[in-house]
């Protein structure tokens, strides 16, 4: 049996997160097992679940937080286990720290894999800065390069390192997220929805996933719908910032924060209408994970990569076109109904997005 060292789970049980735990899930464990690098000493998302199926975790602080303790902590872990592993395989979201490879370099581990999961800077100025200098160099570090979408790609990797580079689909377990009936309704019920219209969408507040424009969105399809709701799963940094504009708008009985939440089986089964308008991705599981759950989903045209449609009822729309230009395509998509399971099953399967072929690939392609 081989390891590799995983670096990608943080405390936040997003996106990333998601996609390495579906592919860990559904890999044959007799033969790989991973371990997993985590900058933070606190818990991390699925760790519990990471532990069970063999999986180690390695904490050390943030570099961040104090950058002499992350280093030495960091040359530690690689010091005394780098002989066990037989690959690193790093998922991030921009280059702005790419200590995991050279350290792994350093050490000897002889394939040394770089995922790219965004499109776009989602941080500080000066991480953007550190991506720009870290895609000039990251060849002398890394000998795989892998992607979520060719706009991901694009972003990392220059010129000489793109032909090169291997897209990864972030694939699911369709079955996983199958709509569920009962669940549908014992959460309308105790949230008192079972004659409204739920729109939901689940993610990070965070100002890439523009929540704050589907608060808009629903002022103005509220104004006139007003059966409706607006469900935001997740938490994040601008929770309070959103959380104020409800209050302006005098939306606070109908905009519902419910936080981070582990059954989103259930709460895609809930809604009526995902809405998804990005601001930028890479190629978000959380559009994958409601489209097999087959509700209706309106997303940013031209922003979110064609690639993550798999469903007639996934609707691309211009961010441009504004609030009320976005509230009247909700009311046209209003009689779309859920794509029947095997129809959907069958979308995911034939385009490469379904987890239990895409894991064998990915097994092939590491060890």
């Amino acid at each position: 049996m081989k390891r590799i060292l995983v670096f990608g789970m943080t405390e936040n049980p997003g996106g990333v997160e998601k996609v390495i735990l579906n592919y860990y899930e559904h890999i044959d464990r007799e033969a790989l097992q991973f371990d997993f690098l985590c900058n933070s000493h606190e818990k991390v998302a699925y760790e519990d679940e990471l532990i069970a199926m063999g999986g180690r975790t390695f904490h050390i602080t943030a570099r961040s937080k104090d950058m002499s303790t992350y280093r030495k902590e960091l040359d530690d872990v690689f010091k005394n286990h780098s002989s066990e592993w037989s690959a690193i395989w790093v998922n991030v979201s921009s280059l702005a720290n790419i200590d995991y490879l050279k350290m792994a370099k350093k050490y000897g581990i002889s394939k040394r894999i770089i995922h790219s999961h965004n499109s776009q800077n989602m941080d500080s100025a000066l991480r953007g800065v550190l991506h720009k200098i870290n895609r000039m160099s990251i060849s002398k570090w890394a000998t795989d390069f892998w992607a979520c979408s060719e706009d991901a790609a694009h972003w990392f990797y220059n010129a000489k390192v793109f032909p090169k580079s291997v897209l990864i689909h972030n694939a699911i377990d369709v079955d996983e997220m199958r709509f569920d009936e009962n669940k549908r309704a014992t959460i309308r019920e105790e949230y008192g929805w079972t004659d409204k219209y739920v729109i939901g969408n689940v993610g990070r507040l965070h100002f890439q996933k523009n929540q704050s424009f589907m608060i808009d969105i629903f002022k103005e399809y509220h104004s006139i719908n007003p059966d409706s709701v607006l469900v935001l799963v997740g938490q994040g940094e601008d929770e309070m910032i959103l959380k104020n504009k409800v209050s302006e708008y005098s939306l606070t009985e109908s905009v519902h924060f419910v936080g981070i939440q582990k059954d989103i089986q259930g709460w895609l089964s809930s809604f009526d209408l995902f809405l998804f308008p990005s601001v930028f991705e890479g190629l978000s599981v959380a559009a994958l994970e409601a489209q097999a759950n087959a509700v209706p989903t309106l997303a940013s045209k031209g922003v979110i990569p064609e690639e993550v449609r798999m469903n007639d009822s996934f609707i691309f729309y211009e961010l441009n076109q504004g609030a009320e230009a976005w509230s009247k395509k909700i009311d046209e998509m209003r009689i779309l109904k859920r794509e029947k399971y095997e129809v959907v099953k069958n979308n995911f399967v034939s385009k490469g997005f379904e987890i239990s072929t895409e894991a064998k690939k990915l097994q092939d392609m590491i060890i």
